[in-house]
């Protein structure tokens, strides 16, 4: 199978701490031996809301706060590629349309962001699209899509399976509703739309959830075209 994986900065790197990235490379690469290919976007974070908040204190315009998020995911991409060794790319790679190569060469592309204004889940849902991916799978801090936020409404109620037009029609709402945060946003879930991929969306803090996901046994949300 080739799956693309977006792993929510929040989920990967909390802190900065090797340890926990080094337990989701070790899961990845038993992935990858088992003979699935794999390709990875990390996203920022706390680490990029930091500095966000800092920059946009200091003045800084909307553009330059994307580019400066930009920068942190792909330091926390970094971290991963070091931790994945000889599997994947030397260095995250800075372009959607590039991993269809890396696929090609049989190493795992790792990516952060790619342009401001795309978030890493749009960018996830780019790659594996451009990719030709058989699923995407989205690590998150919450498991699944709900009707609302979760980590802050205890009622909220869990989608098992959407289809990608309930999926959009779920996350406008969410993005509406203040407060509340969507586990996809509404650029990723469009692209899910148009594309007609298979997706999941699934609590990433372990990395074992992310390939049970992969392997097709999840407590999360499918995003299943067609349904």
């Amino acid at each position: 199978m080739r799956a693309v994986v977006s792993v929510g900065g929040s989920v990967l790197v909390p802190t900065v701490e090797a340890n926990r990235v080094s337990a989701y490379a070790e899961t990845l690469r038993e992935l990858v031996a088992a003979g699935h290919e794999l390709g990875v976007v990390v996203g920022g974070g706390p680490v990029a809301r930091e500095y966000i908040g800092a920059a946009r204190e200091l003045g800084a315009d909307e553009i330059s706060l994307d580019r400066l998020g930009i920068e942190v995911t792909r330091l926390n991409a970094r971290l991963l590629v070091e931790a994945l060794g000889d599997v994947a790319v030397s260095h995250p790679i800075e372009a959607v349309e590039d991993a269809r190569e890396v696929f090609r060469r049989g190493d795992v592309p790792v990516l952060g962001g790619t342009a401001p204004g795309h978030t890493t889940d749009a960018v996830a849902a780019g790659v594996a699209e451009h990719a030709d991916a058989d699923l995407l799978v989205y690590a998150t801090s919450v498991n699944g899509v709900f009707d609302a936020d979760p980590r802050v409404d205890d009622d909220a109620a869990k989608f098992d399976r959407l289809s990608p037009a309930e999926l959009v029609e779920t996350v406008s709402e969410l993005e509406l509703a203040a407060g509340s945060n969507s586990p996809v946003d509404l650029l990723a879930a469009k692209l899910l739309q148009r594309s007609g991929l298979r997706a999941v969306v699934v609590d990433g803090a372990d990395p074992d959830r992310v390939a049970a996901a992969v392997d097709g046994d999840h407590g999360g949300t499918d995003i299943v075209p067609g349904s």
